[in-house]
């Protein structure tokens, strides 16, 4: 079985914040689909190691900013590869403002915008897909949506020749040194498990 063939599913690339006890938080997430029109109502995947994850599940609600083809690598690198449980992700960050219902989203790098109320959520084992009807939402730039693809293609660093052996992650590039890669190894910066991770030669 190849899966590179499921990376051929066109994803987009998000940043999903909340809230919780007056502290803001944010990650980035490629997994946020439109299930229904009416009512209108968005689905969005979560693993359970981000602290974005348990505000979700303790508070209802959630912003995505919709990442576009203007976005630089630090945008990833500030909401994808730091934990929010060790870092403020908003501490100095001049492009984001907070929307109606109390949350950040992206002011900056955002063609759009979308706020979700958590109806109903499913448990995946290591994610949570929450189920949210749309409560607000507005087209910020005619700028193109970043893929997951074009991120790859354009804006993540190409990886570096090293002198290290041992398993370099296909999604971020973090480097994991040892003979054998633990079947369950999770990516300390990006989350993504060992399937994700490739040998160095």
């Amino acid at each position: 079985m190849d899966t590179k063939a499921l990376q051929k599913i066109q994803y987009g690339l998000f940043v999903l914040s909340s809230q919780q006890d007056g502290k803001d938080n944010a990650c980035i997430v490629n997994t946020v689909v439109q299930v229904t029109s009416s009512p209108m109502c968005i689905a969005v995947t979560v693993n359970k190691q981000n602290l974005t994850h348990d505000m979700i599940a303790a508070t209802n609600k959630f912003n995505i900013s919709i990442i576009d083809v203007t976005a630089p690598f630090g945008i990833f690198e500030r909401f994808g590869f730091q934990s929010g449980r060790t870092a403020d992700k908003f501490k100095g960050f001049d492009g984001a403002t907070r929307t109606g219902n109390g949350l950040m989203r992206l002011t900056d790098h955002a063609c759009a915008y979308i706020s979700g109320w958590v109806i109903s959520s499913v448990d995946l084992g290591t994610h949570t897909m929450f189920i949210a009807r749309v409560a607000d939402c507005d087209t910020l730039s005619d700028n193109e949506a970043m893929t997951y693809n074009y991120y790859h293609a354009n804006v993540k660093p190409k990886p570096q020749a090293s002198a290290k052996k041992g398993f370099r992650c296909k999604i971020c590039g973090y480097i994991y040194e040892g003979e054998e890669l633990p079947p369950d190894f999770v990516c300390p910066l990006c989350k993504h498990g060992a399937e994700d991770f490739e040998r160095i030669e």
